[in-house]
């Protein structure tokens, strides 16, 4: 900032900075608020969008960079105006709806895929990479619930942080003799209650929970849907089987058939679980490679830490395959099954895509580096999305490693 800026202007300056802030916030609260709109089932009349929406001076710099249907046709905005796959323009119509992937044939999202790229539109999240979760046979075969994403350990108080984030309810849970409910997301427009069972893990106060009793962490198990009106269950926050509490007199109600729900909101739902297990499990976290208190967890660690990938780390393998050749290590880098894989002097390392976690030659020794807190990614010249951290993890550690023999951290030096 100039001096005489600063000398001459500080009031001025002062309330820029605080508008600044509080668009930033405001742009972030709106983002998050449009990615959840995809199980809201809500329709806008276009010209009620365009002014909300496409021609607002805030909102307008998110909602030009999703992709909508207008009267069931998909569009993306480019060079001022709503265009159709081959850059038709499209002026008018009656009803819109934010674009969502499920049910479309994967040449045409890859299609879209290409479009924002030819345009260079970078979206405010994943939309046209965005995961779909269709039902598996596994889930056909238990009927009424999801295994998808259970026996994982998850950092409780991050848990509860993204569980509020993206529209869920939940209690923490302390080491005392009480019940809670599982995380709930309620979706009235379905008529639907989707919950993910969950428990407090370990029985050791102080090395299971904090001073003020609250669980560090949390084992994880089924995810079931029930009608939004149907009793509540709960279990004891020391674990065991959840229990349907029943006002005086009442039937007990099932769980749907997991068959049964809309694929749209399966695939949300369970794209949501994914997150929470993706970014809370202690799997990702490099520091728990000696399986945390008395080891317990190092056979938990290692399976997800090096393990197969899941839905959002496949998607982020098929985004590396393209983005890989741009970068200027791309001699030194190849995308093989689950691993980037680094050629650097010293040795050739293996990043794990879906953890961020690294093995080296010889013998698949492990490398510990924890990134920093806001680790970036470089330079890549175009990115399709915006809030994939763990790409930027996984792209910062390929550009330290290829360049090995310039690392000076002692720590990481005492590891090679």
């Amino acid at each position: 900032m100039p001096a005489a800026v600063r000398r001459d202007h500080a009031e001025e300056l002062k309330e820029l900075k605080a508008a600044v802030k509080d668009i930033d916030r405001m742009l972030s609260a709106q983002s998050d608020r449009l990615d959840r709109q995809f199980v809201a089932d809500r329709t806008w009349a276009y010209s009620a969008w365009r002014e909300r929406y496409l021609d607002h001076p805030l909102l307008g710099t998110l909602a030009r960079r999703l992709l909508w249907t207008v009267d069931g046709t998909i569009v993306g905005f480019a060079d001022g105006e709503l265009r159709t796959l081959v850059d038709d323009p499209v002026r008018g119509g009656a009803d819109v709806r934010l674009w969502h992937p499920v049910g479309h044939e994967p040449a045409e999202i890859v299609a879209w895929r290409d479009w924002l790229e030819r345009h260079g539109i970078t979206q405010p999240f994943k939309q046209a990479h965005r995961e779909v979760y269709l039902l598996t046979d596994a889930e056909r075969a238990t009927g009424t619930y999801s295994n998808r994403f259970a026996a994982h350990i998850l950092r409780q108080h991050q848990f509860n942080s993204l569980a509020a984030i993206r529209g869920w309810r939940n209690k923490l849970r302390l080491m005392v003799d009480d019940s809670a409910p599982p995380a709930t997301r309620e979706l009235p427009q379905w008529g639907l209650r989707a919950e993910y069972w969950i428990h407090g893990e370990g029985d050791g106060y102080g090395d299971d929970t904090t001073d003020s009793g609250s669980y560090l962490r949390l084992a994880t198990d089924q995810v079931r849907f029930y009608p939004i009106d149907a009793p509540e269950n709960s279990a004891s926050c020391y674990g065991g089987d959840y229990r349907m509490w029943l006002p005086h007199g009442a039937e007990p109600v099932d769980s749907l058939p997991i068959a049964d729900i809309p694929p749209l909101v399966l695939s949300e739902v369970l794209r949501d679980v994914d997150l929470f297990v993706g970014v809370a499990s202690i799997g990702n976290d490099p520091t728990w490679q000696d399986g945390g208190p008395e080891g317990r967890f190092q056979e938990y660690w290692t399976s997800v830490g090096f393990g197969e990938l899941n839905q959002s780390a496949e998607t982020r393998r098929v985004l590396l395959e393209r983005l890989v050749p741009r970068l200027a290590i791309a001699d030194r880098c190849t995308v093989e099954g689950r691993f980037l894989h680094v050629k650097g002097e010293r040795h050739t390392y293996k990043i794990h895509l879906g953890s961020g976690n690294i093995l080296m030659t010889p013998n698949d020794r492990y490398l510990c580096i924890v990134p920093t807190s806001g680790a970036a990614a470089p330079q890549t010249g175009y990115l399709p999305f915006e809030g994939d951290r763990m790409l930027a993890v996984i792209l910062s550690k390929a550009v330290l490693l290829a360049d090995d023999l310039s690392i000076t951290d002692p720590t990481i030096l005492s590891q090679l």
